[in-house]
């Protein structure tokens, strides 16, 4: 009797540990999905309100501080509703409030790597959709004064290149930016997926790179195993001055 109430007794035990770990692992899926969510809307918004004012008045259009937005991202094939101020910074504060800026990397338009990391689950889950995308899709960042169109590169499957200037095509298919993929995966300590010419050991830029976008996040969902990758390249620059207010026609692909 006694052994058999042991018994009974760790198999109960061992059961409501379960179910305790259990409910423990709905709750924590709960936060990271919604609560979080929830959190970087509301960071967003109050970003997305800062940039507005600061662009209003070009007296304040200095560079950002650490934590502050620098920028607007658009991705058309997500929807017309896909709109993320990026932060300046990359640390978990500043990724709270939306996709943020790799500060040594460049400035939209630049030659060379503007680079930009987010969350993929939880947090606002700005990247949750980037496998989704296909070369060519268009990928828009606004700045105070243009509107910067980069198109992504070709991926695995897809060596779409019709949407690239023919000089961009050329570098891109059998030049010097033929390593670069459209989407691919990586391990979280490849630091060359955001230098200056992705995938090699130039970190610095030099007048004749082309721009080039770079977004990263983690690989697979609720893991931070790997990271994905998109690189899309700049295809043209538009003025945003008093006379050329409307927005970019791939806004509407």
């Amino acid at each position: 009797m006694n052994n058999s109430a042991k018994r009974f007794s760790w198999l109960q035990f061992l059961g409501e540990l379960l179910i305790t770990l259990g409910v423990v692992c709905l709750l924590f899926a709960f936060y990271e999905a919604y609560w979080t969510n929830l959190e970087a809307q509301r960071n967003q918004a109050q970003a997305e309100q800062n940039l507005s004012q600061r662009w209003e008045n070009p007296r304040h259009r200095v560079s950002p501080e650490l934590g502050q937005a620098m920028a607007r991202l658009y991705i058309p094939a997500f929807g017309p509703d896909y709109q993320f101020a990026i932060i300046e910074g990359t640390d978990e504060e500043e990724l709270k409030a939306g996709p943020g800026h790799y500060e040594d990397s460049e400035l939209p338009g630049q030659p060379g790597n503007f680079a930009v990391a987010g969350h993929r689950v939880g947090k606002g889950a700005p990247f949750n959709d980037l496998g989704h995308l296909h070369a060519c899709d268009a990928i828009i960042i606004e700045t105070s004064t243009t509107w910067e169109i980069y198109k992504v590169l070709p991926i695995e499957d897809d060596q779409n290149t019709s949407c690239l200037p023919p000089d961009v095509q050329q570098r891109v298919t059998t030049g010097d930016y033929s390593h670069v993929q459209g989407r691919h995966i990586t391990t979280p300590d490849d630091y060359t997926v955001v230098h200056a010419l992705p995938g090699t050991d130039e970190e610095d830029p030099t007048p004749d790179m082309l721009p080039v976008v770079t977004l990263t996040t983690c690989h697979p969902q609720f893991s931070n195993a790997e990271r994905m990758i998109i690189h899309a390249v700049h295809v043209r620059s538009q003025d945003k001055s008093a006379d050329n207010t409307s927005v970019p026609a791939e806004m509407e692909e």
